[in-house]
Parts: structure tokens; C-alpha cells; sequence
């Protein structure tokens, strides 16, 4: 059995050790005390320099510490070991990776496009995107995203956060507004409707701090999320200098 060092044990973590604790002898580090959480699930706490020397380095932190991260771990890596990220946003981790972690170590970033609430129905049809960035292990994790009945999408960073701008920063940006904004049960909602409810419940479950990562940290966010605003924006003036009539009627 191969050894895993997980380096992160927070709500992602959690769901990664719980996915591999059968295929992996997994160590995991968290710079909070995880002591409940890695009882749950079965999983060894150690430090990070102990979960460095692993034959596979999963990196599960906010992307914010991505490269600190890195940092920390650079020194006491092993050669031939495989680091992985699973952040959110693609092309700054890797541009972190190649800088900070040394070349005898292979690198895969990848980003689960599920989370713990996604993923309560399963894995089976969700979507792994995988970015190799140095070596070929990617191949052995798209084996092993097969083997739990993951999809798995390769592609490159930047094409990734293109389309994270639409998929995932604009989806999440609708989303936490409904959250805010408390949109209710509705006895007469419509089934457009309750696509908005389950939106809530899913992006309502993540954290404040995946939500920023995701607008500031993918660099063609922003773009997108301006262009949504004012669209909804000139819609409204549309509609409030018009008479109220439809065009033609």
C-alpha cells in the first residue's frame, strides 16, 4: 500500500481522506487541531514535514497559502514522490509548483469539480480535471479516477480558469447572491425555481474564503463577473424606461 501525505484535513480533506483511506496509508497534517475529525475517519495525524516524506503529497489548503505551503514542504519531499494540488484555480498553483517544489518530484494539478455535498450521492459521473505539469503519473490518476467511476477531464491550467470564469466563479457569484439575498420555499415555485433553491444548498455550504479564491484568484473571474453585472444592470434600465409594453405589441 502506498503512502499519502494529506496535507490539509479541512471539509475537502476530510471527503479526500475518506475516498482513499482504502487505497493509501494515509498521514495527515493540519495546522488547526483535526484530532475529532481524523478519529472519524480513521487517519493518522502527524506533522508536515512527516507527511512530506510520502511517496503521494495531496495538497488540500486554501489557495490563498498555496505557495507557503509549498514552501514548507519543498525541503523534505523525497525524490520521485508526486505532488498534487486540488485548488480551485489553476494557473497560479502551477506557476507556485514549478517555482517553489524541486525538480525530483513529479507534479499533477488537479481541481475535483464536486465537494462534500456534491459528492453525497457519490462520485460516480463526477468530473476530475487534471493539468499534468511535470512527469507522467497524471495517467495513473486518470486510471484511478476511473476506478471510482470519476470522470477525468485533462486539460491546461489556463483553459481551465477560462472556463472556471463561467462554470464556477459566475455560478458562484448567482449563488452566494441568492444566499444572500434568503430567496424562500415558495408554495408556488416553478421548477426554475427550485434549480435556484439547490444552488443555495450546495454553494451555500462552502466557505467565504473558496468563494474569494474563486473570484480573485482565477485571473479572467472578474472579467466575466463585470460583464454579468451589467447585463443584469442594463436590463433593469431597459425595462424602467420602457412603458411597460412588449416590442411590438
Amino acid at each position: 500500500m502506498k503512502t499519502l501525505g494529506l496535507i490539509g484535513l479541512g471539509q475537502f480533506g476530510q471527503l479526500t481522506a475518506a475516498v482513499l483511506k482504502d487505497r493509501f496509508d494515509i498521514l495527515a497534517y493540519d495546522s488547526a487541531d483535526r484530532s475529532a475529525e481524523a478519529k472519524t475517519l480513521g487517519v493518522t495525524l502527524g506533522s508536515l514535514e512527516e507527511a512530506a516524506r510520502r511517496e503521494v503529497v495531496i495538497v488540500a489548503v486554501p489557495v490563498r497559502v498555496m505557495r507557503e505551503t509549498f514552501q514548507a514542504l519543498a525541503p523534505h519531499l523525497q525524490p520521485g514522490a508526486l505532488v498534487i494540488d486540488v485548488g480551485s484555480v489553476k494557473m497560479l498553483p502551477v506557476q507556485w509548483m514549478l517555482e517553489v517544489l524541486p525538480p525530483h518530484v513529479d507534479l499533477v494539478a488537479t481541481h475535483p469539480l464536486f465537494g462534500p455535498q456534491s459528492a453525497k450521492q457519490g462520485l460516480a459521473g463526477q468530473r476530475l480535471v487534471i493539468c499534468p505539469v511535470r512527469g507522467e503519473r497524471h495517467q495513473s490518476i486518470v486510471a484511478l479516477a476511473k476506478e471510482f467511476g470519476l470522470v477525468p477531464n485533462l486539460t491546461s491550467p489556463e483553459e481551465h480558469d477560462r472556463e472556471m470564469a463561467y462554470v464556477q466563479a459566475l455560478t458562484h457569484l448567482i449563488g452566494r447572491s441568492l444566499v444572500g439575498l434568503k430567496i424562500p420555499d415558495e408554495q408556488l415555485k416553478t421548477a426554475s425555481y427550485q434549480h435556484l433553491l439547490d444552488l443555495c444548498g450546495l454553494i451555500g455550504q462552502d466557505t467565504f474564503e473558496l468563494f474569494t479564491a474563486i473570484q480573485t484568484l482565477n485571473p479572467f473571474a472578474a472579467e466575466v463577473a463585470q460583464a454579468f453585472v451589467g447585463q443584469a444592470q442594463g436590463l433593469l434600465e431597459k425595462v424602467s424606461s420602457s412603458d411597460g409594453r412588449q416590442d411590438g405589441a
